[in-house]
């Protein structure tokens, strides 16, 4: 199985609503999640700066795909814009995935 790992910031002041949304998040972001085959998704935090990570069934490149032409990640995004600063590949339209670099099993 393929590994996602991704960051972005919180904006000052905002981590709580951050979360607020997340504990809300939409149902049809969570069919969203699912068709992409995203499965053990968390989110981390320390300070400002937050650390996603998932695993994809079907491959990061379906994952991102189905992310990419969702109009619900477009509103997703649109939503949270206000509260997180989000650097997003231009390529794939997704947060830019990082380089593992350890692993232990």
């Amino acid at each position: 199985m393929e590994k996602y790992a991704w960051k972005a910031t919180v904006k000052e002041g905002c981590l709580d609503e951050y979360i607020r949304r997340h504990d809300a998040l939409w149902d049809e972001m969570k069919a969203v999640l699912t068709e992409a085959g995203i499965v053990n998704y968390s989110i981390w935090n320390s300070g400002n700066d937050l650390f996603g990570y998932y695993e994809c069934e079907k491959g990061v490149d379906h994952a991102a795909r189905v992310q990419r032409e969702s109009a619900v990640v477009d509103r997703w995004n649109e939503y949270m814009a206000d509260i997180m600063v989000m650097e997003l590949d231009p390529e794939t339209g997704a947060q830019p995935l990082m380089r593992q670099v350890f692993s232990f099993r």
